[in-house]
């Protein structure tokens, strides 16, 4: 791959995750451009962009030389350039017919473009049937906190062809990430384990087998993973863990029903970390 300065990125939708990707490109040198709704979408991402920056610098010499440094590199807009770039990344909320209508528009203006979608768990077949040429589509799974994160999964649907993925994988790698490679199906292979892990931990919740806190402890000493399940649902949010456990039941049977705590919750507002309560008090 060319060396990233020259490679140009459009990210849709500067939400956390949008932000996070276009965080993490900034600090490998790469000009992107964010795309949001509006002009006030467009001044809520910059913020976004700005804070991960100001953290991912704040151990330097010269933090703010170097947050200016990346920021020069951005542009954030609400209108699509003209100019057809290296890679788009689409990154809106996961609402297939949003993500639908996004992909479309996008797959008519940037007719050879790499085109990718952050989705945790919608199909990548179903959404390639929007996309003209389809076989350059393909699902980039981003994790949160994207900047600080290892891994992008990569979900191949039917129409995806080799080169894709090996241009994706490139990508990866210059973000200093590892792919792993998986064939659509629902909830892929993260989101699909990582959810049944968490909806068995809610369940214990509700039952009084233990508290959050010792059933993470449980999973982070005993198993070694960085982070318990249930921390990890206030971080996903509930509001999200819930979509995806409704849209995997749907597909993969009852074993993915939401438990009634985890609905609760959400009807409460119990969101986790964005809304300052889940399992966690995060005020």
């Amino acid at each position: 791959m060319n060396d990233p300065t020259s490679q140009h990125v459009l990210v849709v939708g500067g939400g956390t995750m949008g932000a996070g990707i276009a965080q993490n490109l900034l600090q490998i040198g790469c000009p992107v451009t964010v795309r949001e709704a509006s002009a006030e979408a467009a001044e809520a991402a910059l913020g976004r962009v700005t804070d991960g920056l100001n953290r991912a610098h704040r151990k330097a010499d010269d933090p703010a030389s170097l947050v200016a440094a990346d920021l020069a590199r951005l542009d954030i807009v609400d209108t699509l350039p003209d100019a057809e770039p290296d890679l788009v990344i689409e990154a809106v909320p996961e609402l297939v017919d949003l993500k639908a209508r996004v992909l479309a528009e996008l797959a008519d203006h940037y007719p050879t473009t790499l085109l990718a979608t952050n989705t945790s768990s919608l199909s990548i077949t179903e959404l390639a049937t929007h996309v003209s040429a389809p076989e350059r589509f393909i699902g980039m799974h981003f994790f949160n906190p994207v900047p600080v994160s290892s891994l992008v999964e990569l979900v191949v649907g039917e129409a995806t062809d080799e080169a894709t993925v090996e241009a994706s994988r490139r990508w990866v790698e210059r973000l200093d990430k590892t792919a792993i490679v998986v064939n659509d199906s629902p909830g892929f292979a993260t989101s699909r384990l990582g959810l049944a892990l968490g909806l068995e931990a809610i369940r214990m919740v509700e039952q009084g087998v233990a508290a959050a806190e010792d059933i993470d402890r449980g999973m982070e000493l005993g198993y070694k993973h960085p982070m318990g399940p249930l921390r990890l649902t206030d971080l996903v949010g509930l509001d999200v863990r819930l979509g995806i456990a409704e849209h995997l039941a749907s597909t993969l049977g009852p074993r993915f029903e939401p438990p009634d705590l985890l609905r609760q919750m959400v009807a409460e507002g119990k969101l986790g970390r964005k809304s300052g309560e889940g399992f966690y008090s995060w005020t």
